[in-house]
């Protein structure tokens, strides 16, 4: 938290005060005017959701939902700036219910004493918990302060209904490659930035774009260390990229919405027999460190709702690739579980065993639950044979037409057909 919030409004160049020269590289390039502001034209451009905002025309709060790396942070500077408010950023890693409330207290005096708004910016706002969300809604409900929370998360799951329906969700995209080329080449002759440090081809700035995923703080932090391993005005090569870039890391939270997202690709691409995006969504998986065991499972169910028996052979692939995986570990058993992935996006698919239990299920639920037939029941004793167990009953093997003319369901579901009657034996599909 910094600032006095009980002095005037901060003037515009106060939001932007300039980086110490030892600042990382991406809080040195941070944009200081909408001008410089890269990407997300799809909410800042004219005549945008975002546009009457930036014209000093804020009027509710505003929750930004994005990627890190796509400028939450200086969006919200940037409307600061724009609407002439005092800016108040406030970390919700950092801070508790104490400093919520001490915070509401002064923005209540400042706008009770000289009738300005406090722009209240949350960063992480989903790191707080409900009852801490809470704290911030008669302020904001009064109009004392406008917030802006910034979050990486899904805020219909992290943020309270009550705040969320008292501001607009704005979500944010990952930066284009040729976006994040322009923010790169421009870090590379600011004098803020890298000006007469380095060099780079336009081919080595997309190098490094495609290795960054959307992220502009990922990219410029790559910029900064490839400079550092070349001498003044250096040229950053190959050999240069490969020694900064290292491995490549990916956004993905096992317990988050990216894992969610990324199993749902998996399994559709899958049911839809592409066998290209099967292997290419399980190896992102894979690579991100997500729990073997749990993909196992996942193809498990794969294996049981969308193959079924159109391709019995699929569940014992996927429960071998499971066992394989365990005996092997990392990295050789993967391939047990990318073979498995791949020969359940070839396989015939069919639903018609997953829709049949569906519907077994309901009738369970809600129809009476009737005694079993006399004629399916064993008559073990001859008190069972004298009140009518398994009379009636005629044994298929003997009796063909059994299979026709038998019925076994109770008598409320004699006519329920959960697979078509000429697939008797099939997976009906």
């Amino acid at each position: 938290m910094t600032g006095d919030l009980f002095g005037e409004p901060e003037p515009a160049a106060a939001v932007f005060e300039p980086a110490s020269s030892d600042a990382p590289l991406a809080e040195r390039m941070r944009p200081r005017t909408l001008e410089e502001y890269v990407g997300q034209r799809h909410v800042v451009g004219e005549g945008k959701i975002l546009a009457r905002a930036l014209a000093g025309e804020l009027r509710q709060s505003l929750i930004l939902w994005g990627p890190p790396g796509t400028g939450k942070t200086t969006l919200a500077r940037l409307i600061a700036a724009r609407n002439g408010t005092r800016f108040v950023p406030f970390s919700a890693v950092l801070s508790g219910v104490k400093e919520i409330r001490l915070v509401m207290a002064e923005a209540a005096a400042q706008r009770k004493r000289s009738g300005a708004r406090t722009l209240l910016f949350i960063d992480e706002i989903h790191r707080f918990n409900k009852a801490q969300q809470d704290a911030f809604l008669p302020h904001v409900e009064r109009g004392d302060i406008l917030l802006i929370g910034a979050t990486t998360e899904n805020p219909s799951f992290e943020v309270n209904g009550p705040l969320l329906s008292r501001a607009r969700t704005i979500v944010l995209e990952p930066l284009g490659a040729d976006e994040l080329v322009r923010i790169l080449a421009a870090a590379l002759t600011d004098e803020r930035g890298l000006a007469g440090r380095a060099t780079a081809s336009e081919e080595a700035l997309h190098r490094l774009a495609a290795a960054s995923d959307g992220d502009a703080r990922r990219a410029l932090t790559v910029l900064e260390t490839a400079a550092s391993l070349v001498d003044e005005g250096g040229v950053l090569d190959e050999a240069v990229l490969v020694e900064a870039l290292q491995s490549k890391t990916l956004h993905y939270d096992k317990s988050g919405e990216e894992h969610y997202n990324l199993i749902s690709a998996l399994h559709k691409s899958i049911r839809n027999s592409d066998a290209d995006a099967t292997l290419y969504w399980l190896v992102r998986m894979l690579t991100a460190g997500e729990d073997r065991r749990y993909l196992v499972r996942r193809l498990v169910r794969i294996a049981l709702e969308d193959i079924g028996l159109a391709d019995p052979a699929a569940l014992g692939v996927t429960e071998s690739a499971g066992r394989a995986w365990d005996r092997l570990g990392s990295p050789e058993g993967e391939l047990a579980l990318v073979q498995a992935a791949v020969y359940l996006a070839r396989a015939p698919k069919s639903n018609a065993l997953y829709k049949a239990y569906g519907a077994a299920c309901q009738d369970v639920e809600t129809t009476a639950a009737e005694p079993v037939p006399k004629h399916l029941r064993n008559a073990t004793t001859g008190l069972m044979r004298e009140v009518g167990y398994g009379q009636g009953y005629r044994y298929a093997h003997d009796d063909p037409a059994a299979t026709e003319e038998m019925t076994c369901l109770p008598p409320s579901l004699a006519d329920r057909r959960y697979f078509p009657r000429d697939d008797v034996g099939s997976d009906g599909a």
